[in-house]
């Protein structure tokens, strides 16, 4: 039974809602003379709005980073210097997209180029940072996978875009130069400063074993001893090196990177083994270690592995200074520029039959929504059409007593 009368009503629900959707369009077709009007009239303000619109012009540049030395003579150098100077050749600014993101982006880039270009009394703005607000809103900065920077500049003239762009292109590339510079000058420079010391030094050294020779006469120590100092010596100038490269990290990271921690520990591990030379060596070394050379030879042996540092040192810092001198040197911070910007031809924006069309289309759907408000008051019951009539006098009351106070 019940399911016969479910059978029976499903027809109904069909045609109910059949109803329903004719009547929807029953109710468009009624009143198209608003929906028509109303979209007419956005069309024709939204036409006019656009028209008001000045032109802008786009002008693009594309740069690509410097990128970092893979070979070649100055790669070699690095490698025979080894500790402070492959890190020199390591640090400097090269491959990295994001850093020179981030310089374009600078303060003192855009400075540079507001007072260039005096762009302040061009944008006609009262403070240097509204006009750094103004540029930062007509110049955009993209990074490609590829590692290209594109600089976007926009402008109501076109040659004015144009400059835009090369005038942070040149910007960009004066900026790292300096920085680069700094950079291998502070480092060249600590780098004279120790090799002083170190001249110092081995000066010291040599004088106190001529002195020991002239004394005590020519002492000779076998081979075995030979071949001890000549590995402290050695280990004491890698000590020293990774020591220097150690101070240089200081400079730039904490205490807390891999890359500090690291470099201690190597430091501690070379500082175990030179221990382990100059002490007391066992009977099983083959080479023995220095305090096992008695009386005079002891003292030729320490003097010589002195003199025997010294000279290592200087030799190693030698190679890093000669490095610094050369990065200082090279201009390889120079940004490449792939595309100049040049003067655009045809405007970027305002797309006006867009702004028309978007317009034309949120008033259709407005439209729409305002024939069914029509039709829903239009169709109130008397009791309906009352309180819709109180609220609309509540409403009106309340505007006034506002005004008064007022």
């Amino acid at each position: 039974m019940n399911e016969d009368i479910t059978t029976l009503n499903k027809p109904d629900t069909f045609e109910e809602q059949e109803i329903n959707l004719l009547e929807l369009l029953q109710v468009v077709v009624r009143r198209k003379a608003v929906i028509v009007k109303l979209c007419a009239a956005a069309a024709v303000l939204s036409i006019c709005f656009s028209l008001t619109l000045k032109n802008i012009y786009t002008a693009s540049a594309k740069i690509l980073p410097p990128q970092k030395d893979s070979g070649g003579g100055l790669s070699a150098l690095l490698s025979q210097a080894g500790g402070l100077a492959g890190l020199a050749g390591g640090m400097g600014f090269g491959g990295s997209s994001d850093l020179y993101m981030g310089i374009l982006k600078s303060r003192s880039v855009a400075d540079a180029v507001i007072k260039r270009l005096d762009l302040q009394n061009e944008f006609k703005t009262k403070t240097i940072d509204d006009t750094r607000k103004v540029l930062e809103g007509s110049v955009k900065f993209k990074a490609g996978k590829d590692g290209i920077i594109s600089i976007d500049a926009d402008s109501k003239e076109p040659k004015k875009a144009a400059l835009l762009a090369n005038t942070f292109v040149e910007e960009l590339g004066r900026r790292s130069v300096q920085l680069n510079l700094s950079k291998a000058g502070s480092e060249r420079i600590f780098l004279e400063k120790r090799l002083e010391v170190v001249k110092q030094d081995l000066k010291g050294a040599e004088n106190d074993m001529r002195s020991f020779q002239e004394k005590h006469k020519t002492i000779k120590v076998d081979s075995q001893a030979t071949v001890a100092i000549e590995g402290i010596a050695r280990l004491k100038a890698e000590v020293v090196s990774k020591e220097v490269q150690l101070a240089s990290l200081r400079n730039s990271m904490t205490d807390e990177s891999n890359e500090v921690r690291t470099l201690q520990a190597g430091i501690a591990r070379l500082r175990g083994q030179l221990g382990a030379m100059t002490g007391n060596g066992g009977s099983d070394n083959v080479i023995p270690a220095a305090g096992n050379v008695p009386g005079l030879g002891v003292e030729y042996v320490r003097r010589m592995r002195e003199l025997k540092i010294q000279e290592a040192i200087f030799e190693q810092l030698t190679k890093q200074y000669e490095v610094a001198k050369l990065n200082e040197a090279k201009d390889s911070s120079a940004v490449q520029v792939l595309d100049d910007a040049v003067v655009p031809l045809r405007k970027s924006k305002p797309k006006r039959s867009l702004i028309v069309m978007l317009s034309t289309v949120t008033a259709f759907f407005v439209s729409i929504f305002v024939v069914f408000i029509q039709e829903y008051l239009a169709k109130l019951s008397p009791e309906d059409a009352r309180m819709l009539g109180e609220i609309k006098q509540s409403l009106i009351r309340f505007r006034r007593h506002d005004q008064q106070h007022e």
